[in-house]
């Protein structure tokens, strides 16, 4: 089925050409005939499956047949910045070839030049997480009075970062008299009640529960001692490194330690959490992107909105606090039909959190040893304090400063086996050419 017999105007399709689609995915297929019939609507579907254009592509069809220019008639809510600027670069890539104005405001940044945008240039098309958006229209530097087409984007993750008031605010903001699209991966009872007061007789699309991860993603859980995890994590990227990588911790202090640590170990690496800067998270996306940076240590929070091509692999460093963050998590890779990997990395102390992922998902997921790793050595003796281990020096598996190449062998296409081509051990370089080496 192509999208021509979607029902969508030829400027919106020849946006879709440009951007180098041609068939839509499931959720596309279900959900953008609904969405152009004006109804309500409640959607699940999971990381990865098309759904920001499920939603987008009739929003832009509709605008387009009427209203007042510069206006906000359609606006998207989001939990936060990342996916606030991947929402607005997709609507602008479909929107190119219309008169459209699409704009984005988040926290983060000033709010001088999102309220130039607003009052001098218009937007048609606008998405803000709740706090900005909130703050723009107490300085009456946006008018949400011709609002006609709403979007709760992740709006399970909204709830559970405390923006159900803002919600609230905001839907007394709008005319009664709008569209209201809700996409969520649950349905926790605070977002049913936030669901019952901003939509009317929705139609429901469920076509992929949380508990189940796209087909394309091959799981695997390392057992490992608290200890080694870093050493581990060094191998595994070292044996399994032909893309970009995101790696998962548990809070922002352990994602800036376990980068600098990779970055010891001559990885090029970026952190992502909600203590860096808006220009920081953008500039380590940048890098990924371009290829810069190969790896992104990031916590969950940081990580909405992370819309990288390329993410071979998904690292559990921390096992998640819960099931759903897990499928959030390794939805980073294995994108709209591509394939990729998910490694979690288990301490004993963690085996419970990985039984309730199992039982979650239900089904087990496939135990891993790694070829060759010591997986006896005890902790080494905490330095005292006051003598850290010097900067710049990377530190070997076995304590010393012996080197490693940067770069890792071609990812193999069962890379959990044992005894798959990825887990072969490779000759090192020596320390000297670390750095100056590039990462295949």
């Amino acid at each position: 089925m192509p999208f021509a017999s979607l029902g969508l105007s030829a400027p919106i399709l020849k946006g879709v050409r440009a951007a180098g689609y041609s068939e839509p995915t499931p959720v596309q297929k279900r959900c953008i005939p609904l969405i152009l019939e004006g109804g309500d609507l409640v959607a699940a579907a999971q990381t990865g499956s098309g759904k920001t254009a499920a939603f987008v592509l009739p929003i832009l069809d509709r605008l387009l047949a009427g209203g007042r220019p510069g206006a906000v008639r359609a606006l998207v809510l989001v939990p936060t910045r990342e996916l606030a600027a991947q929402v607005e670069t997709n609507a602008r890539d479909y929107a190119r070839f219309t008169r459209l104005r699409v704009g984005v405001v988040y926290g983060g940044v000033g709010i001088a030049p999102q309220e130039r945008m607003l009052r001098e240039e218009g937007v048609d098309f606008l998405v803000a997480t709740p706090g900005r958006l909130l703050d723009l229209h107490g300085r009456q530097s946006v008018s949400l009075d011709e609002v006609e087409i709403l979007v709760l984007d992740e709006a399970d993750r909204m709830v559970d970062m405390g923006f159900a008031p803002d919600l609230r605010r905001i839907l007394k903001l709008l005319p009664e008299d709008r569209q209201t699209l809700m996409f969520s991966a649950t349905m926790p009872p605070e977002l049913n009640r936030v669901a019952g007061e901003a939509l009317v007789d929705p139609r429901r699309v469920d076509l992929a529960p949380p508990s189940r991860p796209a087909a394309g993603i091959t799981q695997a859980v390392y057992p490992v001692p608290r200890h080694l995890k870093t050493d581990l994590l060094d191998e595994l990227l070292f044996r399994n490194s032909a893309g970009g990588v995101i790696v998962f911790t548990r809070t922002k202090h352990g994602a800036d330690r376990l980068a600098r640590q990779l970055d010891r170990r001559g990885h090029s690496v970026a952190a992502l959490h909600g203590d860096r800067s808006q220009s920081q998270r953008e500039r380590a996306l940048h890098d990924l992107r371009r290829g810069r940076v190969h790896i992104l240590v990031a916590t969950d929070i940081a990580s909405r909105g992370i819309d990288v091509d390329d993410i071979t692999h998904v690292i559990n460093y921390d096992v998640p606090h819960t099931p759903e963050d897990y499928v959030h998590r390794i939805g980073r890779t294995g994108r709209i039909g591509a394939t990729g990997d998910a490694f979690t990395l288990m301490s004993p102390e963690e085996r419970k959190d990985v039984d309730a992922i199992e039982r979650f998902l239900g089904r087990s997921i496939p135990r891993v040893e790694l070829a060759d790793f010591d997986y006896r050595r005890p902790a080494e003796p905490r330095a005292p304090r006051g003598h850290e281990e010097p900067r710049g020096r990377p530190r070997g598996r076995d304590g010393g400063h012996g080197g490693r190449a940067p770069g890792g062998a071609p990812r193999a296409a069962a890379a959990v086996a044992p005894a798959a081509p990825s887990h072969g051990r490779r000759p090192r370089p020596a320390g000297s050419d670390r750095r100056s080496r590039k990462r295949m």
